[in-house]
C-alpha cells in the first residue's frame, strides 16, 4: 500500500502541513480511453458550429452556359458558378451544424476523479492552506504563485466562487480559477498544475467518497496488506 504525500504551504511558500492521500481509495485504474473521451466531448462542445460556405446555388452569377461544347480549343465548362472556378461554389460546401452532444454523467464524473489522480501521481497538485484577499490585486496573487514555484500553466481550485480571487487571476496569462463545482476531466487536464485550497481539496475528495467511508475503507486496505505480508 502506498499513499501520495502532500506538502500544504501558505501564501508565502512555507510548509504548514503534510497530509497523505491514498490514490486507489478514489479511483481504480485510470482509463485513457474515458479520459480521451470525456475530453473530446468537452471540446466539441465548445464549437460554435456556425461554420458555412455557399454552394454553387448560393453564389452569384448566371446558369448560362459559357461558350459552346466544342471548337474553340478550351476545356469543356459550364457555368461560372462551378466549383472549379475561381468565384464559384464550394463543391462540399460547409452548413452551420450542432457539434453537442453528451456522455453519461456517471462517466464524467468518474473522468474528473481520474483526471485528479493522475495529477496526484505525477506531483501536479498543490495544496495552499488558504487562499483570500480583501479587494482583487493581481499583483499580490502573483506573488503567490511566485512563492510557491509556479511558472507553468495553472488551474487554481476553489471552494465556491470568489469575485476578488477571479478578478486578480483572469489577468495572468496561462492561470484559470474555478470553484469545486465546476472542476472536470478537461479543465483538470489542460492546464499543467493544479493548485487547490484546503477547503477545495478536502470538498473534492468529500464528493467522491465520505471521510467515513474513506476510513472504512483505507483500515480495511491497511488489513489486508498486513495480512498479506510474508512472514520471516
Amino acid at each position: 500500500m502506498s499513499g501520495v504525500e502532500l506538502i500544504i504551504y501558505d501564501k508565502y511558500g512555507k510548509e504548514v502541513d503534510r497530509l497523505t492521500v491514498y490514490t486507489e481509495l478514489l479511483v481504480g485504474n485510470i482509463s485513457n480511453q474515458l479520459l480521451h473521451d470525456a475530453v473530446v466531448m468537452y471540446q466539441s462542445n465548445l464549437r460554435q458550429g456556425s461554420a458555412k460556405s455557399k454552394t454553387r446555388a448560393e453564389v452569384a452569377g448566371h446558369k448560362k452556359k459559357m461558350y459552346k461544347q466544342k471548337g474553340t480549343g478550351n476545356a469543356r465548362a459550364g457555368h461560372r458558378r462551378s466549383g472549379v472556378r475561381r468565384g464559384g461554389g464550394h463543391i462540399f460546401a460547409k452548413k452551420p451544424r450542432n457539434w453537442f452532444f453528451r456522455l453519461p454523467s456517471k462517466a464524467l464524473k468518474k473522468a474528473a476523479r481520474m483526471a485528479f489522480v493522475a495529477k496526484l501521481n505525477d506531483k501536479q497538485v498543490i495544496l495552499i492552506d488558504t487562499l483570500t484577499i480583501e479587494e482583487p490585486k493581481t499583483k499580490e496573487v502573483a506573488g503567490i504563485l511566485k512563492a510557491l514555484k509556479i511558472n507553468e500553466t495553472v488551474l487554481v481550485a476553489v471552494e465556491k466562487h470568489n469575485i476578488n480571487l477571479y478578478k486578480s487571476f483572469r489577468n495572468i496569462e496561462g492561470v484559470r480559477i474555478l470553484p469545486v463545482p465546476d472542476l472536470n476531466a478537461y479543465e483538470i487536464l489542460r492546464q499543467k498544475r493544479l493548485l487547490m485550497t484546503r477547503s477545495a481539496y478536502e470538498s473534492f475528495v468529500n464528493s467522491i467518497i465520505s471521510p467515513t467511508d474513506y476510513e472504512t475503507a483505507l483500515n480495511e486496505l491497511k488489513k489486508t496488506t498486513t495480512d498479506n505480508t510474508p512472514k520471516p
